[in-house]
């Protein structure tokens, strides 16, 4: 992978082992280990695999706390540590490609130890070939409360050897929070309790969105846990989760030949979700500032000369071994050190070894497939940040300014705005049209496409006036958004007295219901547009289009369904509006102003 690598060992090699522990020995014989596929939300390409200890129940222990508990009384707890640690390792070395990484776990007993060395695990990579960014090491939410200053020294060590530091499970135990920060955190995971039934609660999914928002902020990269049906893979997305894993993707896995470099059920959701085809790709790679970029493991004097060569920039991205940023450099804070007193003797003594790493400060990230509201999110909610990092599939893009962002967002209003109705401000044919063809390559759910039209709207228009006939457009619009809301439905406004509506997943039973109603409170609240004596007649006279004087009843609305069942798509999308329009008669013919058919 990655053998020849520039560590500066801070302590001598492993000590000569001592005679075995029984324990140990056991444990050595028994434990194995699972691995599961953390993978790209965007791409579905393997990020890299969560190691966890299996086999506590031969040794005869409830779990694996129990194991680390008795080798802590027993006084043979770091031993025991590094065995799984060497275990884990030569597994992952046998199967891992390139650029993956392995999340192993990390016990606060085992930090807290005298004898605990993080120089150690440098050496047990060093040996298998792999630099220390290849492993992430993962700390339950619970043990990141205040401990010993030992544990807090250990993690600076880590992090000082370019090691990742993961919080583990987060919202299982809250109380890490301020553990974002103290801890200089680089990756997070979603606590699968979280993550479960997302989809469908709203408030769940609100409280996930703050939480992401906020570690984005910070640079910090979110896995979702537990991720176990498309529906919440497609929720975690949404809110803009980096990673995920789960059975959705692969349950752990023991045997290397069953890991796969990318999952091509996530390329599938993403082709079926609509909302993949109004990325913000194109206009974000316009405003994109491909600034220089400085490695971490650089000499101070490569950074001054970037800078100095540089000089528009006032703050440069750092980033790891494989071109993913870790944060940002920023000259002024390099200024403060160099025109202090020794400030330049000591960034050139080679004894300090200071670096990128030791200047390195947060700085926001997202990836350039979001959208460009959530960037926006994401970086005002940071504290006066230089820009935006972009990244695809976690490697270094360029950066957004301010400006530059802002530019994004006015370009996407005004394409929005140009496809909008101008009346109603729902999306107009454009975007109905998009969707309808999203509905059609999303064959794994059903869906329900309904068209509106206005019952005697021409007369009620002719005799009451333009004016009055925007009322009662404006009245239905505001129906529909009141009393059709929800996750999976999209409003349009075709133009005119037409409208569109569509509900994925939905039951079509549960459909027809929510239109009847609709309906009815249209019909109800459209006699207010009338004056009293023609809500007293029950309708208006006017000219036919034949030109003969006849009585219209009042405004009401009739409503064509076509429900396409999941699977392959029994008829073309062509097909669709000769369908639509028998319904529409049939629609209008009927005492309840509703025809439905289903196709497939």
């Amino acid at each position: 992978m990655q053998p020849n690598v520039n560590i500066v060992m801070e302590r001598p090699p492993f000590p000569a082992r001592s005679a075995p522990d029984p324990l140990i020995e056991e444990a050595e014989m028994e434990l194995f280990f699972t691995f599961q596929p953390i993978v790209s939300v965007f791409s579905g390409q393997c990020h890299g695999y969560q190691a966890v200890a299996r086999g506590h129940d031969r040794l005869e222990f409830p779990d694996l706390d129990g194991l680390y508990e008795e080798a802590r009384l027993t006084g043979v707890l770091n031993q025991l540590d590094l065995m799984l640690r060497e275990k884990a390792i030569r597994d992952f070395v046998r199967f891992a490609r390139k650029g993956e990484r392995l999340f192993l776990g990390i016990d606060r007993r085992v930090l807290a130890l005298p004898d605990h060395a993080p120089q150690r695990t440098t050496e047990l990579l060093l040996r298998f070939g792999l630099h220390p960014t290849s492993l992430c090491l993962e700390l339950a939410e619970p043990q990141l409360e205040t401990g010993p200053g030992a544990v807090r020294t250990a993690l600076d060590t880590y992090r000082r050897l370019s090691y990742r530091l993961v919080l583990d499970r987060f919202g299982s135990h809250g109380a890490a929070v301020m553990a974002l920060y103290d801890q200089q955190i680089s990756v997070m995971r979603l606590d699968p309790d979280l993550i479960r039934s997302m989809a469908a609660d709203e408030r769940k999914r609100l409280f996930a969105a703050t939480i992401v928002n906020l570690a984005h902020v910070m640079g910090i990269t979110v896995i979702a846990d537990g991720v176990s049906n498309e529906g919440e893979f497609l929720a975690c997305k949404q809110i803009s989760c980096d990673l995920v894993q789960g059975d959705f993707i692969s349950p752990p896995v023991a045997a290397a030949g069953t890991v796969r470099s990318s999952y091509a059920m996530v390329a599938e959701a993403n082709r079926r979700d609509r909302r993949e085809r109004h990325g913000d790709q194109r206009l974000l790679r316009e405003e994109l500032t491909l600034m220089p970029t400085v490695d971490a493991k650089d000499q101070m004097s490569a950074v001054f000369q970037v800078f100095r060569s540089e000089k528009e920039h006032a703050f440069l991205p750092v980033l790891d071994d494989r071109r993913r940023p870790i944060g940002i450099i920023r000259e002024i804070d390099l200024r403060d050190v160099i025109y202090s007193r020794f400030g330049k003797d000591l960034l050139h003594n080679k004894a300090l070894h200071r670096g990128p790493i030791d200047f390195l400060r947060p700085c926001p990230v997202c990836d350039i497939n979001s959208e460009a509201e959530r960037i926006l999110e994401i970086f005002s909610r940071a504290a006066n940040p230089p820009g935006i990092i972009l990244v695809d599939d976690f490697e270094y893009v360029g950066v957004l300014t301010a400006a530059s962002l802002l530019r994004v967002i006015n370009e996407k209003n005004l394409a929005l705005a140009r496809d909008q109705n101008p009346l109603t401000r729902l999306p107009g044919n454009s975007s109905i049209n998009d969707h309808i063809a999203a509905a059609f390559d999303d064959e794994a759910v059903d869906y329900t496409l309904v068209y509106f039209d206005l019952d005697n709207f021409k007369p009620f228009n002719d005799r009451f006036g333009f004016r009055q006939g925007d009322r009662a457009i404006l009245l239905f619009s505001e129906l529909m958004r009141s009393s059709l809301n929800g996750a999976g439905i999209f409003l349009g406004h075709i133009g005119g007295d037409d409208f569109f509506a569509s509900f994925r997943a939905t039951p079509a039973d549960q459909v027809q219901a929510r239109i009847a109603a609709l309906l009815e409170t249209f019909r109800r609240d459209a006699e207010s547009l009338y004056d009293e004596e023609a809500r007293q007649l029950g309708y208006i006279t006017g000219r036919g289009r034949d030109g003969t004087s006849q009585n219209f009843p009042l405004l009401s609305c009739s409503a064509a369904l076509v429900s396409l069942s999941a699977g392959p798509r029994p008829v073309a999308i062509d097909e669709v509006g000769a369908i639509i329009a028998h319904l529409k008669k049939a629609a209008k013919l009927s005492p309840q102003h509703l025809a439905a058919q289903t196709l497939g």
